[in-house]
């Protein structure tokens, strides 16, 4: 059977649709892991890059912790928190959290330094506080960039939430992990279908939330 018809087999079975294994609960579960993985990164990343970012200070610290989170292997790093931690979600969200971080962290870091200096000295000249021109004139300018700093990290997570299945939670991985060791590839394959179509349904939002959030004069620039 040709990848289609593994496909179509698989969201054609009613089986799938229903119960703790049904494809609702599992999506359910992987959008639940996903969200909260980027969160923390958000909460993480953000500050952090927008004063990095606004001051102009510590872009070569930043870069030498993004080529780090980026050099550690996902599984790897699981396998080693479940050993240090055990079983449970704290470990899944460990290494999902570390790839998130460094392209929200030097993402959010370049797009504040990439602002022209022009409105930044103008609102200071103003009397804006510091705070108020990061937020007032830098961010609104940067906020395509921060976006796709963020998008970029949450289709990073939605397709490494699959490991979490090693570790007996729930989530899309599980279709992957037990069609492997059961040899039912009309599951893997439905699996990695849906990781995908979820990434492709991340990629819409983030679009659609440029267009609601990015003033119209910025979104020509960018």
């Amino acid at each position: 059977m040709n990848v289609l018809n593994l496909v179509h087999a698989f969201f054609g079975d009613g089986a799938h649709w229903h119960g703790y294994d049904g494809i609702p609960t599992r999506l359910a579960e992987h959008v639940t892991y996903s969200l909260e993985a980027l969160l923390i990164a958000a909460v993480i990343g953000l500050p952090v890059g927008l004063v990095t970012g606004h001051y102009g200070r510590g872009g070569n610290a930043l870069a030498l912790i993004a080529t780090a989170g980026r050099a550690l292997p996902s599984f790897g790093l699981l396998v080693l928190m479940v050993l240090w931690i055990g079983l449970g979600l704290v470990p899944v969200m460990i290494p999902l959290v570390v790839l998130a971080v460094p392209p929200i962290l030097v993402t959010t870091y370049e797009a504040v330094r990439t602002v022209d200096p022009s409105p930044v000295d103008a609102a200071r000249g103003l009397g804006m506080s510091e705070a108020r021109v990061l937020f007032r004139v830098e961010v609104p300018v940067a906020l395509p960039l921060i976006l796709s700093g963020l998008r970029t990290a949450a289709v990073q997570i939605i397709s490494t939430a699959t490991i979490a299945a090693y570790v007996g939670l729930g989530g899309l991985g599980r279709y992957i992990i037990d069609g492997l060791y059961q040899r039912d590839y009309e599951k893997v394959v439905g699996g990695a279908a849906l990781v995908a179509g979820l990434a492709l349904v991340t990629l819409l939002l983030f679009w659609a939330a440029f267009r609601l959030t990015v003033s119209r004069g910025v979104r020509r620039s960018a």
